[in-house]
């Protein structure tokens, strides 16, 4: 349902009736990432290894038939390693719950996602405020596989589920002003414990931004699911966005606004020490973090006893697929 729209948006453009008719009957068991043992997921012939038993997060009634039906793009695929999904959930950088990464898989629980509703504003012709269900019904869910490289020099590859950014951005109708697109995450300090302490890391709530060229690039991905599951809030549901050749910091969490604006937005990483993080945020092995390297990354997992080092690649190994964004730039100067 529909909370608010504009007058020039039908609910039909929205919400098909027929997209959420069959239950999903999810998966039980979860996944790992390192045995050989394998078990079917409710994904429609899709699996995964698994080890024990972990948490799922089914999500919201309306998603669980869309979830079941997920197609995996093979076109955005990798031949490496999946992270274990135990890895996955307990190492996260989401600061609105903790400094630590264990503190957003500890504190995030009973984080309610679920009546969700997004924002749209800005320099476009179809503007409102919108259910989730509203914004993803329509689409059919894919699962890509993207490589995610923190800032901090640590890395992932993960089973995402979601649908791509510019199918959603294009059903707005974006005006000739929009140069770019920015992203704000919840404000509740009730619900996300660290924007309420009086040390905060940020100011809240946390914006971040991509070029309209970014943003409606094939690679650019909203993600509801993980691991063939709605997002767990730890990871950002029940709606993230994932940008998987610039650092891990652009792709917000937990999204509530989405606004077309002819100015570049002010980014909350940006504002807080700009010189060590950029609006672009590209990953870079040229250009160190002004307190540590970037030429290299810890793969998780990795441990003091048994690390996996790997080289970072440019916009990490995507190159070939999005460096003609960025031609002419000075990529140290716009880092």
């Amino acid at each position: 349902m529909i909370i608010k729209k504009s007058s020039s948006i039908k609910s039909s453009e929205i919400t098909p009736e027929s997209i959420y008719r069959q239950r999903r009957a999810f998966m039980k068991g979860l996944v790992g990432g390192a045995a050989a043992l394998t078990t079917g997921n409710a994904i429609a012939g899709l699996s995964y290894p698994f080890e024990k038993d972990w948490p799922t997060y089914p999500g919201p009634e309306w998603m669980r038939a869309q979830l079941a039906n997920t197609q995996r793009n093979t076109a955005y695929a990798t031949a490496e390693k999946l992270t274990p999904y135990p890895n996955v959930i307990t190492h996260n950088n989401f600061y609105e719950f903790g400094l630590g990464k264990q503190d957003p898989s500890r504190r995030a629980q009973k984080f309610v996602t679920d009546p969700w509703s997004v924002e749209v504003a800005g320099e476009a012709n179809k503007t409102g405020i919108f259910t989730l269900e509203d914004l993803v019904s329509p689409h059919q869910l894919e699962e890509r596989i993207y490589r995610l490289r923190c800032v901090e020099a640590w890395s992932m590859v993960i089973p995402w589920v979601g649908i791509p950014l510019a199918d959603l951005l294009k059903r707005f109708d974006p005006t000739g002003n929009a140069k770019y697109v920015e992203f704000t995450t919840l404000l509740d300090p009730k619900q996300m414990p660290e924007q309420g302490s009086f040390f905060n890391t940020l100011d809240w709530p946390y914006v971040e931004g991509l070029r309209i060229d970014e943003a409606m690039h094939p690679l650019a991905f909203l993600a509801v699911g993980v691991y063939g599951e709605a997002l767990p809030p730890q990871n950002g549901a029940p709606l993230r966005l994932v940008v998987p050749w610039k650092y891990g910091f652009k792709s917000i969490k937990s999204i509530v606004k989405i606004r077309f604006t002819e100015r570049m937005p002010k980014t909350s990483w940006n504002i807080s020490a700009p010189r060590e993080y950029g609006f672009f945020a590209n990953v870079n092995p040229s250009v160190d973090h002004p307190r540590w390297s970037q030429a290299t990354e810890r793969r998780l997992p990795s441990s003091l006893f048994s690390p996996n080092i790997i080289d970072t690649a440019p916009f990490n190994g995507y190159a070939d697929e999005v460096a003609s964004l960025y031609s002419g730039m000075d990529l140290k100067q716009w880092f």
